[in-house]
């Protein structure tokens, strides 16, 4: 097989993938509602963070708060330690969350009448809900892996559905140093983030 023919299968490959991905060099999953085009939301609120990884919770919210800060993509970031101290107050808004969340998990939906109480509760237009799906060090076919990965959904406050919604992860090969997590997860947060609605302004 020549290099030519190689380089064409692959541009066809690349092509045809991105009916399911973003394309190549993008998110491995992507979806993006027909309400995204026109969705301009000034505020928005950063759920916190879920996954079965516990020690990264802390890391990860200031790492996708920052991100997304710096992105400008809104006009006020809500971040998640600020949005845990509203629930503490707020009976209402914490049962609200309790079961967005519920019905998030078992169902995947965004459920309209918690997601429309939680913004109301934050004062934001929009709740961004971020999932860990990986953080380990591991060892794969011999060599030591550091891997971060991540699901995020983007919701709108005003109605409850969800707009935009994505699957990544990167990872990191390393002999002896550790690569540093954070490191990777503002690497991640980023990739993902510029996919994210609005476009920047």
């Amino acid at each position: 097989m020549t290099r030519h023919t190689v380089r064409t299968i692959s541009v066809v490959f690349c092509l045809v993938m991105t009916g399911l991905l973003t394309g190549c060099g993008g998110l491995q999953e992507m979806w993006e509602g027909p309400a995204a085009r026109g969705f301009y939301p000034k505020t928005m609120a950063i759920l916190p963070i879920s996954g079965t990884y516990d020690s990264a919770r802390e890391d990860v919210e200031e790492v996708v708060a920052k991100v997304l800060i710096k992105s400008r993509r809104v006009e006020k970031v809500v971040p998640p330690d600020q949005v845990t101290d509203t629930f503490q107050t707020t009976k209402d808004a914490f049962d609200a969350l309790v079961t967005y969340f519920s019905r998030m998990e078992t169902t995947g939906q965004s459920d309209k009448n918690s997601a429309i109480k939680i913004g109301h509760a934050l004062g934001a237009d929009s709740l961004l809900v971020v999932k860990v799906n990986a953080w380990e060090y591991t060892r794969e076919e011999g060599d030591n892996i550091a891997r971060v990965g991540l699901s995020m959904r983007l919701v709108d406050a005003v109605n409850g559905a969800i707009v935009w919604k994505a699957r990544h992860q990167v990872q990191e090969s390393y002999l002896f140093i550790r690569p540093d997590m954070r490191d990777l997860a503002t690497k991640l947060a980023t990739d993902m983030i510029k996919y994210m609605p609005p476009e920047k302004r």
